[in-house]
Order: structure tokens, then C-alpha cells, then sequence
């Protein structure tokens, strides 16, 4: 829907990525609300309580760097994927033309993991990326793939709304009604089609467009216990009639001897009379059971009568169309069979040629006017908000239950919360209206569901594992909320309470163990947007806490969290490496809750983890190469030894695909924060990029090859001032440097804070930042001897595809920085990539297939100094500290001299203690004395 230039240029200018707020406009409330305050991105102002706040998507713009490469990968992914694939499954599940699209797979389609019961949620992930895409460049074709999603799906909505309408195909004979795979639809006879008559033949031509067991074709009875049914594929992948009164365990069959073709008419028929039933197939006797003693008048009568459908709830709905189906009081001859093959002929029970075009009633042409209904299994929604790629089945489903079994339901909140974020993010990227109309509506739906049901209820489904999982949803609630000033919406979001978790967290008291980790972080970041519209304490506080249970207790060294999508016990790292460690949603959801922590507490912590997990993880989760088809990116990363990530797991259409669709599309969003009242600016990541701070006037660019390049240089447009407030990483030494004009700030820099510049900025300013990398090892928590390795921001992992551990000694050539690079070899011509014993050590955030080891252990059986070997060797104390950890663990030294004092303390007291005899450590100490040392 094309917009007023003004009004998209506004929209536009308040827009946020990733549901964060900067710039303040007016937007009118729906439904009569009065005017509130909007931001786009999450569709709020900046919270009373945010400190500081982020710039929109378009404020910040990349320069070349390893992140504009890997978001311009999924920028051509974003452009050219046809948008009718990711629709089809709404389009089926309300009866609509799928117009010949294939569903992505994997967990994105019909034939989907457990049922395909996740669908719809890809399409969510899919036009937020999309709006990031656009918000970030600005390329109108990324809107038009957004307003014609958007408007699909108000077509699916408006066609759940109603009754299904009758849809016809060419036929066998004239016209035949189509019953699309996903619709959930079928044809509903009268109680009265079979008049209680013991003899009977059914005549049916059916197309077929799956091969789904157990779809009926027609199915007549009152349950599981009593009806009579021929399906398309038994379990024996064949035609089946089939008729009991009194369950499957006394059920009288008659099977096909071949399978139906896909894709084709097929004609069936089923005769009964006496004690014998036939089968046919395309006019030829194919089956006969001759000892029948059930027949329709046995059965009683019955309630359903179902062309379609099976009394069985889980069996699938017949998917294909029908044609000329004809009901008979007596058995039609073998002869008469053949004849239907050519010439229709009405049955004289009921009779329906399909001829209709519209409506959903299928006309009997018997004479007896036992007219069908066309309807859906499921009925109408609720409320006419509901808007799904599946029935409402699934969320009425959870309702009731009390354990996990996705085949049944899989997290139909969690969907829900997809799809509405990316309507939001569209509205709020495109102006369109119809994309907030959707989300509004979407949480009217949810709102009348939720707030009848008891607090015990809610309670028992937020705690089912994956079932209840809901993902950001009350995030994107308070952001609807913002927007529409709806009490109801406010009330919606409290309605997500998962009380065990908050108020556990806001105690302090640690009950993560055992827990889904992606199902509870944004349950957290939720909280903190809660409390932003209510002020409740509990839930910020809760956050807080939490956030410390996850970093650095449960974090692996690239950032991410979670084994096999779970948690354990605290500060077990090397107890729970496998090959599904760290899920990639993980990270994205951390990311998500430390930015918006720092919105409320500059904690220079939580920045400190947001670089180490963007610029490892989740650059790392991305596969450096072009692909049409997919995003390629990862679900989980394997922590054990020479692991190869998998960049197309389950098809491609994971959570974790999804979120790393986003991810590539709004790298930019945390680089720089502004203080509420506009006095500051923060730099939080030293990246190429050119930030328009509109509010100041003021253009800010950073020029910079960081990771390569080990600082950046900060140019200023405009004038005003303000403090720049610089990141100073936690890892980073005392030689941390700045430079305003050429000039050194003569301040000393605290590893782990900020470093202010106050002035008044005029254009031409520059600063340089210098950050000296030094090679460092990291210990795991529950095993000193397994280490990883970082040079300044990035974790280097060896390239080796041995399954075991592999061994590296490091402080044979330690320089007096306390510096472990000289110990390593660098190969010429590939940046940031170095040699260690024969085997390539590399970024991780490289998205290559090369079989890697992230943690490697560590073994250094002798003492050497300066490539010196001391011929003493290298002893340890009870908990593994070795006699070199502690000698360098004093690092940095001020120069030789302090280093050989330090390595002759040290030896006396290992003397002391036992550990050391008098004459190694003479001959430690000697050596130690006689080493050239790296700086």
C-alpha cells in the first residue's frame, strides 16, 4: 500500500531495528486511543527509565568490514527469495490459492518436523528481516516484498474470518472442487445420506495431491469405535475399506492390491450387499472380503458423514479434489462400475457433481436434498483477530496440557510472537497500515483466549517445555501497547507471567539448571519492557540477576550458552561440550537482554559481552558464501573436538536461521548509544561506520579495519558538545591510548569502563583510538587445563580434524606483556591467522567448514623461558596451577629485571612448599636470566 511521501519519510526516520527506540513521534492510537509517543523498531518511546538509547537502523550505516560483507550475503539472500513460498502455508491453512508455491521445508512447511506444527514462524523472522533490510539501505525493494506479504496475509485473515468457500478445478467430468493440502477442509453430508440401507456402493473420482497416510476419502461414523472409512493409503500404503461397530480390533477390511497415483484421477468405488464387499479401482475389481457381517445399517446411525475427513483426530485431512461423488442403496455390478469410468450416473441416496464455483454448499443432484457443507475441521476462529499458518487447534490444544509432546502442539505463542514482531517491524519500517492492523488484531485474538483462562492454567502451559515456549512475545506486546494505548494489550503482556522464573531470578536464586534456554531468555528481556510500561521492580531486578546466572557461569568462550538446548548446573563448561552445544538463538536472545539491561545501567559488563558474543558467535554462525535458497546459518556449534558447523541444519529453517536472518541485518544497532538527554554519546564497538546523529547535527565515523586493525579513528561533522564516551573492552591492556587531533589524552584507561572525552566538538575532530591486541588463553570454569585462545576481541580456534583434544604449549616464548603471540607463527597474507605446532589457528567468526577446534588443552610439561629450556620440569600444585601459570600469571612486567625477580620469588616459595628442589630452581632462575624476551 503506497504511502504519502511525508508520512513514509516519517515512519522511516522513527524507525528502530531490533525493538529498540530512539527518536520520538506522534502516531494516533488505535481504536480511539489518544495519541502516544511512537518509536519505530518496537514501537514505543524511549522509556522513562533508559538511560541511554539507540540510534535506528538507518541512522548507522556500515562501513566495509567483515559485517557488511556478511550482511550483504543475506541482503541478495533477502532480495531475491520469492515471497509466495513463505505464504503458502498461511494461504493453505485458509483454503486459499497457494499459487503454486513450494513451503521453504525443514520446520517452515507442511511436511515439517513433528507435522510442520512451527509454520508460520519463518515468515515472521523473514519481515522483520526484510524491515531491518530496508531500514538499513533503504532499497525500496525490500518494502514492496513487505507490503505484498502484508497484504496476503490480510487476505488469509479476512478468509479465516468466514466460512470456507468452495474453490473449483477442472474436473473428471466438468468442474471439481479442490480441498488444498493445509486447509483442514472437508465436505459435511446430512445425518441422513445413507438412509440406514444395509446395501450400499460409493462412487468417488479423487485427485490426490499427497500421499499422507491414513487421509480418508470418505468416512462415515460416531468415533473411534463405530464408523466405516476408505482411506487413501493404509499403513500398508494402499487403498483400504475398512468398517467396524465396535472399534479397529473387529474392523473388516478390504485392501487395494496398488498405491493411488499422486497427481492423477483415480475412480473408487465400494460395494456391499449380504455378507460380501468389493473394492474397486478405476473400474477393476481390486479387493473382496466375502465374509461381511457389517454393514451401514449395523452401524446404527451416526453423526459424522465425512468426505475428507476421520474420526480418528490425528489423521490427516484428505488433501486434493474430488469429483462426482454418488451414493447407492444397492451394490452396482461389476459392469455398472466400469460404465462410471465414462458416463456419471446419480446415485439415488445422493449425488454431487461438484459444479459449484462459489459458496459452500455442494448441491445434491439425487433429488433427496442431502446438500453438503463445505467447512473447515476446525470451525471459525475464536475472534476474528486469529491469524496462523495452522487451526487454532493447536493453541486450544495447550490449554489442556500437562506434558510435551510437539507432534501434538510445538509452541504455538512462540509462532505467534514471530509473526507479530514482523508486523510490527513492518508497519513501523513501511508505514503500512495494514501491518499494525494485523498485529492489533493478532493480540485482540490472544487477549480473549488468555484472559479467561485461570492463572493456574497459564501457569502449568508457560512451564511446558517447548510446548509453551513463547519467545519475545511480551517484548513485542508492550511495543503494540506503545502504539495503541489498548489496556487490553497491557493486561495481554502480564498474562505471560511465568512466575517460578521471575520471582526465582528476582530473588536471586539460581533454578536454571535443567531448564530450555531459549524458551526463558526472552522471557527475561520481556520482563525488562514490562517493567518500562508498569515500573513493577521485580522484573527488572529479575533480569538482572538472571543475566549474572548465565555470564560467565554457563558461557562458552565465543559467546554462546545452552547444551542441546539446555542448561546445567553452574560453571559446567567442559562437562557439557557435545556437538549441539551453544544454539545460535542463545546468543541472538543474550545480545537482545544485555542491550537493553545497558539501556537501564551502564554496566560496561554487558557491552563487554556483546562484543564477545557478535563478534564471535554470531558473526561465526553465518556461512561466508552466497545462497539463494537459504541463510545459511547455524543452529547449534559444537564445542568438541574438530567439529564442522552445519549452515543448512533441518532444511534451513530453524529458530536459529531465523534470528540469524536478523542478526546479518542489523549489525550496526549497538555500535553507538546516546544518553537520554542527548549530553553523551557512547562508542560500544569499535566498527567501520558512519552514525547521523540528527539531534545534534552532528555526523560521527569511524574509519577502521577492527578485528584486523587494532584500534579506530573517530572523525566528528558538525559541532556541539557532549561527552564521547569511549569502550575500554575488559580484555584490553594498560596500553590502551587516545588521541584527540594528534594530541594523547595523558590519562591512564581502566580495562572494563569507559573513557570520557568531555568537549565542544567541531567539524574536522578526530580521535584515535589504539587498543593493542595481546594473544591471551581463557580456562574453562570446571577445567583450568582446557583453554581457548583470544587476540584482543577474537576467539582463534584451530583448524584440525582430529576428534581429539589436541595439546599446545604456550608460554615457551611469552613476551614481558605477559603477551602469548610470539609463540605463534603468523601466515603471510591471511590477517588474524597464525601457526602453533604444525596445526592453523583462525577467527572463528570466519564461516568456513573447516573442521575446528574451539578449547584445545593445555600442556606445558617443561620450564622455558625465551624458547629456553630450563631441563627442569614444569610442576603443579594440588588444583593444577602449574609453576609457569603462576610465574606469568603476574604479567604484565615492567621489564626483564621484574620478570627475573618475580620467576626467583616465585621458585623459593615452590622450594618452600616441596614442589621445587633447590637446585632446579637455581637452574629456573638461571635461565630465566639468560631468555631474550618479546616485549
Amino acid at each position: 500500500m503506497a504511502q504519502p511521501v511525508d508520512r513514509r519519510v516519517f515512519l522511516r526516520a522513527t524507525a528502530l531495528a531490533a525493538a529498540a527506540p530512539l527518536v520520538a513521534s506522534t502516531v494516533v492510537g488505535r481504536a480511539g486511543a489518544a495519541p502516544v509517543v511512537a518509536a519505530a523498531g518496537s514501537a514505543l518511546p524511549p522509556p522513562a527509565a533508559w538511560r541511554v538509547r539507540p540510534f535506528a537502523l538507518d541512522q548507522v550505516a556500515l562501513g566495509n568490514s567483515v559485517f557488511a560483507a556478511k550482511r550483504d550475503l543475506m541482503l541478495d539472500y533477502a532480495r531475491g527469495y520469492d515471497v509466495d513460498r513463505l505464504l503458502q502455508v498461511f494461504r493453505a491453512n485458509a483454503g486459499l490459492s497457494t499459487r503454486g508455491a513450494v513451503a521453504p521445508g525443514g520446520w517452515e512447511g507442511l511436511d515439517g518436523e513433528a507435522n510442520g506444527n512451527l509454520r508460520g514462524h519463518y515468515t515472521g523472522h523473514f519481515l522483520t528481516m526484510l524491515s531491518q533490510a530496508y531500514a538499513g539501505s533503504g532499497d525500496e525493494v525490500y518494502a514492496d516484498k513487505i507490503r505484498y506479504a502484508v497484504g496476503a496475509l490480510v487476505e488469509v485473515r479476512e478468509a479465516l474470518r468466514h466460512e470456507p468457500v468452495l474453490r473449483s478445478v477442472p474436473g473428471k467430468f466438468g468442474t471439481a472442487v479442490d480441498n488444498p493440502r493445509g486447509s483442514h477442509q472437508i465436505f459435511d453430508l446430512p445425518p441422513t445420506v445413507l438412509a440406514g440401507s444395509p446395501a450400499i456402493t460409493i462412487s468417488v473420482w479423487v485427485k490426490p495431491e499427497h500421499d499422507t497416510m491414513w487421509a480418508r476419502i470418505f468416512d462415515f461414523g460416531n468415533d473411534v469405535s463405530r464408523y466405516m472409512f476408505l482411506t487413501v493409503r493404509s499403513h500398508l500404503n494402499r487403498p483400504r475399506f475398512a468398517i467396524t461397530p465396535n472399534g479397529p480390533g473387529v474392523e473388516q477390511v478390504i485392501d487395494a492390491a496398488e498405491p493411488l497415483p499422486v497427481g492423477r484421477w483415480s475412480h473408487l468405488a465400494v460395494t456391499i450387499e449380504g455378507t460380501t464387499g468389493s473394492l474397486y479401482v478405476d473400474g477393476k475389481r481390486v479387493g473382496e472380503n466375502r465374509n461381511m457381517t457389517h454393514n451401514p445399517a449395523t452401524l446404527g446411525a451416526l453423526r459424522n458423514h465425512w468426505l475428507g475427513n476421520s474420526q480418528f483426530p490425528a489423521d490427516p485431512a484428505f488433501a486434493g479434489a474430488f469429483d462426482q461423488v454418488d451414493i447407492w442403496s444397492r451394490a452396482l455390478g461389476a459392469d455398472e462400475i466400469a460404465a462410471l469410468q465414462h458416463t456419471p450416473a446419480r446415485g439415488d441416496l445422493a449425488s454431487y457433481s461438484f459444479d459449484e464455483t462459489s459458496g459452500s454448499t455442494v448441491a445434491d443432484a439425487s433429488g433427496r436434498g442431502q446438500h453438503a457443507t463445505f467447512r473447515r475441521t476446525w470451525g471459525r476462529p475464536s475472534h476474528p483477530g486469529f491469524l496462523a499458518a495452522y487451526p487454532e487447534t493447536q493453541f486450544i490444544t495447550l490449554e489442556s496440557a500437562t506434558t510435551s509432546n510437539y507432534f501434538v502442539v510445538w509452541a504455538p505463542y512462540y509462532t505467534a510472537h514471530k509473526i507479530l514482531r514482523g508486523l510490527l517491524d513492518a508497519y513501523l519500517n513501511t508505514g503500512d497500515e495494514r501491518a499494525l492492523d494485523l498485529a492489533d488484531g493478532l493480540c485482540d485474538w490472544m487477549h480473549s483466549r488468555l484472559s479467561k483462562l485461570p492463572e493456574s492454567t497459564l501457569q502449568r502451559m508457560w512451564g511446558i517445555f517447548s510446548s509453551g515456549e513463547f519467545g519475545g512475545i511480551v517484548e513485542a506486546i508492550c511495543d503494540l501497547h506503545a502504539i495503541t494505548g489498548k489496556a487490553e494489550h497491557l493486561a495481554l503482556a502480564r498474562l505471560f507471567d511465568l512466575d517460578r522464573l521471575i520471582d526465582s531470578c528476582a530473588a536471586g536464586a539460581d533454578i536454571l539448571e535443567g531448564l530450555h534456554a531459549n524458551q526463558h531468555i526472552p522471557i527475561l528481556t520481556g520482563m525488562v519492557r514490562l517493567h518500562d510500561e508498569t515500573g513493577e521492580q521485580r522484573y527488572l531486578t529479575a533480569a538482572r540477576k538472571f543475566w549474572d546466572m548465565v555470564v560467565p557461569t554457563r558461557m562458552y568462550s565465543i559467546g554462546g550458552t545452552s547444551t542441546g538446548e539446555f542448561w546445567r548446573a553452574p560453571g559446567s563448561i567442559v562437562g557439557t561440550f557435545s556437538e549441539t552445544t551453544a544454539e545460535t538463538c542463545c546468543a541472538y536472545n543474550m545480545l537482545k537482554l544485555s542491550r537493553v539491561l545497558f539501556f537501564h545501567e551502564q554496566d560496561p559488563k554487558y557491552m563487554d559481552y556483546y562484543e564477545r558474543a557478535l563478534y564471535n558467535q554470531v558473526l561465526g554462525s553465518k556461512q561466508d558464501r552466497a545462497d539463494a535458497e537459504k541463510p545459511l546459518v547455524t543452529y547449534f556449534i559444537g564445542l568438541l573436538p574438530g567439529h564442522v558447523r552445519d549452515y543448512t541444519p533441518k532444511a534451513g529453517t530453524t529458530c536459529c536461521e531465523g534470528t540469524g536472518m536478523e542478526s546479518a541485518t542489523k549489525y550496526q544497532d549497538s555500535v553507538y548509544f546516546a544518553k537520554a538527554d542527548g549530553s553523551a554519546l557512547y562508542v560500544n564497538l569499535y566498527s567501520a561506520s558512519m552514525l547521523k546523529w540528527a539531534d545534534k547535527g552532528v555526523t560521527v565515523t569511524q574509519t577502521t579495519n577492527y578485528p584486523v586493525e587494532q584500534g579506530s579513528t573517530i572523525s566528528v561533522r558538525g559541532s556541539g558538545r557532549f561527552d564521547l564516551h569511549l569502550r575500554v573492552p575488559g580484555w584490553a591492556g594498560s596500553d590502551f591510548r587516545v588521541e584527540v587531533n594528534g594530541e594523547r589524552v595523558p590519562r591512564a584507561a581502566v580495562p572494563g569502563s569507559y573513557f570520557t572525552l568531555s568537549r565542544t566538538w567541531r567539524s574536522g575532530d578526530t580521535v584515535r583510538v589504539s587498543i593493542p591486541f595481546r594473544l591471551r588463553m581463557e580456562r574453562a570454569l570446571d577445567d583450568p587445563a582446557t583453554q581457548t585462545l583470544f587476540y584482543g576481541p577474537v576467539n582463534l580456534v584451530a583448524r584440525d580434524a582430529r576428534r581429539t583434544f589436541l595439546e599446545f604449549g604456550l608460554f615457551r616464548n611469552a613476551g614481558l606483556s605477559g603477551d602469548l603471540l610470539p609463540s605463534l607463527t603468523p601466515v603471510a597474507g591471511k590477517p588474524l591467522h597464525h601457526v602453533l605446532d604444525g596445526v592453523e589457528f583462525a577467527p572463528f567468526f570466519e564461516g568456513t567448514e573447516d573442521p575446528t577446534h574451539v578449547y584445545f588443552h593445555r600442556r606445558e610439561p617443561r620450564i622455558v623461558f625465551g624458547g629456553r629450556d630450563a631441563g627442569v620440569a614444569n610442576p603443579s600444585r594440588g588444583d593444577g596451577t602449574t609453576f609457569l601459570d603462576e610465574v606469568w600469571a603476574a604479567a604484565p612486567f615492567r621489564g626483564k629485571g621484574h620478570l627475573i625477580q618475580h620467576v626467583k620469588a616465585t621458585a623459593d616459595a615452590w622450594v618452600s612448599a616441596g614442589l621445587l628442589t633447590a637446585d632446579d630452581a637455581r637452574k629456573v632462575v638461571s635461565t630465566s636470566q639468560d631468555a631474550t624476551y618479546a616485549a
